[in-house]
């Protein structure tokens, strides 16, 4: 039987030893990134993977997490119930750690890598859904909250927040956002180290504030027992677990890394990351929640907080959400290439977060619109579990190989063009796996699934099992050693 997913020849030999490469102009923080979804080669790699760790940290020491933290209370779980779903939740910063290791191994980012997927056509519309759609929701999302905050500090310094006003902050910050993304990844490098720290710093003592008054021992007025907990504890972390499994473009921000890195520390950084920072903000957002009342987290926090730390917490909260969105931002600039655009990476970061703009000041000055998308985000996990689960078992497949140059291949005679473009086994796979999501999900409607159990949403499991399963068992014709390129 033919290979479902072709032999992928030999990258570029990468140098050995402990040195790292000269600097170029291209992975120069202070000149915008030459670079797009084309492939990087070996000379200019450079870099250590335990930089990944600030590059996820910064992303993760943020309000959005200790907003979530609390949403754990509020749903009726008691602070150490809570504790279990945060663990559990951010355990799938692992896959997003494995996803990471398929950058250096093919010298470009997810956008590109995923043609070995779902094929060159198959793998414009993936981009064009999951790569650049649901990325420019998020950021339009993102942008809004740390509006918020803003409008918050404009109105302590005394300056009346009218609808201009509002025009005027959100375009500020999405232009600080927007610089990060359109410099670019050596940019990103150079900035996430501090901005971790001072988003450590802030929350430190946030930390001591709600430490000072949380109430280890709380208990919601009606326990939940029996199979309502359950529903609730699975649901908890399906939460949870959206951060991680929305960052299906980790190999973003590694493909730089010499091909020779070591795949586990690829993992471990990235995953470390992610974990640290997202268990303990979390945790301290249920625990503020056990002493004020987080429906109004801002609010909430000020009771216990000193009452000079209000501007620098609303600082903090801005500072981290650019964080977020600067990643989102540059992710989306690759999708928008990666769908078929022949466009400047810096000119795709700028589009995209023009209609961010456009999508935040129409929701925040004209309708609910941001409440209507972030209703139907609710449901992104029905697509980005499936998703990462493939793009997982297809890493596993090949043993972490990929060749970058087959992969910039476009043309009919090129490895990964398979049956008119697409991969049937990507394809189904997906397809499968977002399928058994959506007959299980649990959020703005009941799958059939969730309504025989009495409401446990099992999306987030169903989807990913059955996608991956499909996947293993479609490419099954892939050898052991076929999937990975000689050394």
């Amino acid at each position: 039987m033919a290979s479902t997913i072709p032999d992928p020849r030999p990258g570029t030999g990468a140098p050995r030893g402990d040195d790292p490469p000269p600097r170029t102009a291209s992975d120069r923080a202070s000149r915008v990134e030459a670079h797009g979804i084309d492939h990087i080669p070996e000379h200019e790699r450079r870099g250590r993977p335990r930089q990944l760790f600030s590059v996820w940290a910064a992303a993760n020491v943020n309000y959005l997490s200790l907003v979530t933290g609390g949403a754990l209370i509020l749903m009726g779980l008691t602070p150490w119930q809570a504790l279990a779903v945060i663990v559990v939740g951010n355990l799938f910063w692992l896959l997003t750690g494995l996803l990471s290791i398929s950058g250096p191994a093919a010298g470009t980012p997810s956008e590109v890598i995923t043609r070995a997927l779902y094929g060159v056509r198959g793998n414009r519309v993936n981009n064009a859904v999951v790569g650049w759609l649901i990325s420019v929701c998020y950021f339009a999302l993102n942008l809004a909250a740390a509006a918020t905050a803003a409008f918050a500090l404009v109105d302590m310094a005394g300056i009346t927040v009218n609808t201009g006003v509002k025009v005027v902050v959100v375009i500020v910050v999405a232009a600080l956002t927007l610089t990060i993304g359109v410099y670019g990844h050596a940019m990103i490098m150079k900035l996430y180290l501090p901005i971790t720290l001072a988003l450590t710093a802030a929350f430190a003592v946030v930390a001591v504030g709600v430490l000072r008054h949380a109430d280890f021992s709380y208990v919601p007025a009606e326990p939940l027992t029996g199979h309502e907990l359950w529903a609730v504890l699975v649901a908890g972390v399906t939460l949870i677990g959206a951060g991680p499994l929305s960052y299906t473009t980790s190999a973003d921000f590694s493909r730089y890394l010499p091909r020779t890195t070591s795949a586990r520390a690829i993992v471990g950084w990235t995953a470390l990351g992610g974990f640290l920072p997202g268990v303990v903000v979390c945790f301290l957002g249920a625990l503020a929640a056990t002493a004020v009342d987080m429906t109004d987290p801002q609010a909430g926090l000020r009771q216990i907080l000193p009452g000079w730390f209000g501007p620098v917490l609303l600082l903090a909260l801005v500072l981290g959400t650019v964080a977020i969105n600067a990643l989102t931002a540059y992710s989306a600039g690759l999708a928008l290439q990666a769908v078929g655009l022949r466009i400047r990476r810096s000119r795709s970061v700028l589009a995209d977060g023009t209609a961010a703009v456009a999508l935040t000041l129409y929701g925040l000055l004209v309708s609910d619109f941001l409440d209507t998308v972030s209703n139907v985000l609710q449901l992104t996990v029905v697509l980005l579990g499936p998703a990462m689960a493939v793009y997982a078992t297809d890493i596993v497949l090949r043993r972490g190989r990929y060749d970058g140059r087959a992969l910039m291949d476009e043309t009919r005679e090129g490895p990964f063009w398979y049956t008119a473009g697409v991969n049937p086994a990507g394809a189904l796979a997906l397809a499968g796996g977002v399928v058994a999501a959506a007959l299980s999900v649990d959020t703005l409607y009941a799958g059939p699934v969730a309504r025989a159990l009495g409401g446990i949403d099992l999306s987030l499991p169903a989807g990913m099992v059955v996608a991956s399963a499909l996947y293993a068992v479609l490419a099954r014709g892939v050898r052991a050693g076929a999937a990975t390129p000689p050394a």
